[in-house]
């Protein structure tokens, strides 16, 4: 078969190319997972979009700090004492975050509380102290809300928890809190938790990288679920908002996953490269990058707010039209299936669109620029910038300067 030859250890081997791979005449579909590295929804099922590798790794510490600084305190604490926080709202659960396609069931809560009856230990909780001394949850969120929904639920606004599903406690099916006798609501109250905090004082970047390495039994936490943690304001729901938006989807094919926040990722990507042009862009560490602009979105006035959400939206629209199936994914001339959404491709071009006004997408609606593109992607060092290191400085110029160059080329 053409492409393909025996290897040594006797397995086949295919020696095209991935972009040579996914060519066919097959249907619209997204192309083979086994092509591409997929991020994966909270359900563990491969999602829409490409894998990326912002820096060299993932793990690395750019930023230098003193270790000193750290100041991890573990607490053992009560139920009763945990819920007393929420009630004086000095624990920030980011209602939001809860995962859209992965928050608990009731059968799953139920579990939960029939553990906390049977005095079975349940995992522990990771918090991040803010300035006034509130604790920002980022692991446990499900947890703790499960627990309120059932003995307080006003405290989270949510509805009461009744017991259903259990699997040894099954003479409680259908109870509430207050339907438990005096001695087993005491056992529930002063049940107790471990919680791990940060203290205030640990440098930003430190504290992200630590809680980007928690794994309390399943899939680590994604950045951006991170950053919407710890930095609360303004820039959660505006994310959210432009995330939600019809223009987003459409651009998009409705094919980004929100459950784990990569569509609101996207969009502070967006954004962040509008409040720092590209070329000004030296950090190197990508996430501190975006936690930055996460502060600097908390601080913008209404004003400034708006010109970014139609730049946005303006923006989103005009990809739609101009790259059709394919905006924000590689591509390659003659390929029929869509291959995943590429992050850095997905700023790049979304960034550049909004440089431009609705003259020049007009024009650029009416040539062909998906075929200009597909030459673009046969630059072995554009490509490598939308795929490996995605945040180095060079590779981040490199990328909007060639999309730049792109469209000002088809456009003259």
């Amino acid at each position: 078969m053409a492409g393909l030859e025996d290897s040594s250890q006797g397995r086949t081997r295919d020696r095209r190319s991935v972009y040579e791979r996914y060519q066919g005449t097959g249907d619209q579909g997204v192309i083979e997972h086994d092509l591409f590295s997929l991020e994966t929804a909270s359900d563990g099922q491969p999602t829409d979009v490409e894998r990326e590798d912002t820096d060299a790794g993932v793990d690395e510490i750019t930023s230098p700090f003193d270790p000193e600084h750290i100041d991890i305190e573990t607490r053992t604490t009560t139920v009763d004492l945990l819920l007393s926080r929420l009630r004086n709202e000095m624990i920030d659960l980011a209602p939001d975050f809860q995962r859209r396609a992965g928050i608990w069931t009731d059968e799953k809560q139920s579990r939960l509380i029939e553990s906390l009856l049977l005095r079975i230990p349940i995992p522990s909780f990771y918090a991040a102290e803010q300035k006034d001394g509130s604790w920002a949850i980022v692991d446990g969120i499900q947890r703790l809300t499960s627990i309120a929904r059932f003995l307080d639920a006003d405290t989270v606004k949510a509805p009461s928890l009744k017991l259903k599903g259990l699997e040894y406690l099954r003479n409680f099916a259908g109870a509430g809190f207050q339907d438990l006798s005096g001695k087993l609501q005491i056992r529930l109250r002063e049940t107790e938790v471990v919680v791990h905090v940060i203290r205030r004082g640990t440098p930003e970047p430190v504290m992200f990288n630590v809680f980007a390495r928690i794994n309390t039994g399943g899939e680590p936490l994604t950045r951006q679920e991170i950053r919407h943690a710890l930095i609360p304001g303004r820039a959660r729901s505006f994310l959210a908002e432009l995330a939600e938006s019809d223009e987003f989807r459409y651009a998009t094919g409705g094919s980004v996953v929100g459950d784990r926040m990569a569509d609101r990722e996207m969009v502070l990507r967006f954004l962040a490269f509008r409040l720092t042009s590209p070329n000004d862009y030296r950090l190197g560490d990508f996430d501190a990058f975006l936690a930055d602009a996460m502060h600097r979105i908390n601080r913008l006035p209404d004003g400034e707010e708006e010109r970014l959400r139609v730049e946005f939206c303006t923006a989103m629209t005009a990809a739609e039209r101009i790259f059709g199936q394919h905006a924000f994914r590689k591509y390659r001339t003659g390929q029929q299936r869509k291959s995943p959404i590429n992050k850095a491709l997905f700023e790049t071009i979304a960034v550049n669109l909004a440089w431009l006004d609705s003259h020049d997408h007009a024009k650029l609606v009416q040539l062909d620029v998906l075929e200009a593109f597909a030459d673009l992607m046969e630059d072995s060092e554009f490509e490598r910038s939308i795929s490996v290191a995605t945040g180095d400085p060079k590779k981040v110029r490199k990328r909007f300067d060639a999309v730049q160059e792109l469209f000002e080329d088809l456009l003259s």
